[in-house]
């Protein structure tokens, strides 16, 4: 329960009280490019979410979830239509990249390559193959040097 109330309060003033916000959102905002190219985020995608958090975060249980949060808040907001779009996100991504360079070494294809284990419809799982290039295009044009 208090573990519940604590996740609560980091997600509502996590840019206040966590360490490298600005970090874990940029990677979230790119976990959500690649699950939302598909529509809705499926238990497969959401349970190999939670796994690849646990591994990036060396099993820091709640900075994991943290991550898993934030991706299904962005993820919510573009599957309703919540001021955040599929294309918005795209540029919010390309913008922050551009602007800080080592965000770029948070973009990881072959991590992110793994998602399309979870799709079974062909056309999704190019769409989604393509924006997990474009990413890695992003990653080498701006990464840092």
């Amino acid at each position: 329960m208090i573990k519940r109330i604590r996740r609560k309060i980091k997600k509502v003033f996590r840019e206040l009280l966590l360490y490298h916000n600005n970090s874990l959102e940029y990677r979230a905002k790119v976990f959500t490019l690649v699950i939302a190219s598909t529509g809705k985020m499926s238990q497969c995608e959401e349970k190999l979410l939670q796994e690849i958090a646990c591994d990036i975060y060396d099993n820091d249980e709640e900075r994991s979830e943290i991550l898993v949060e934030a991706v299904k808040e962005y993820h919510n907001k573009i599957i309703t239509d919540n001021g955040l779009g599929f294309d918005h996100l795209v540029l919010l991504v390309e913008k922050e990249t551009k602007a800080i360079k080592r965000f770029s070494k948070k973009i990881d294809t072959k991590i992110l390559s793994r998602f399309q284990d979870c799709i079974s419809n062909e056309d999704d799982k190019i769409y989604q193959q393509r924006v997990i290039e474009y990413l890695g295009r992003l990653k080498e044009q701006h990464g840092s040097v």
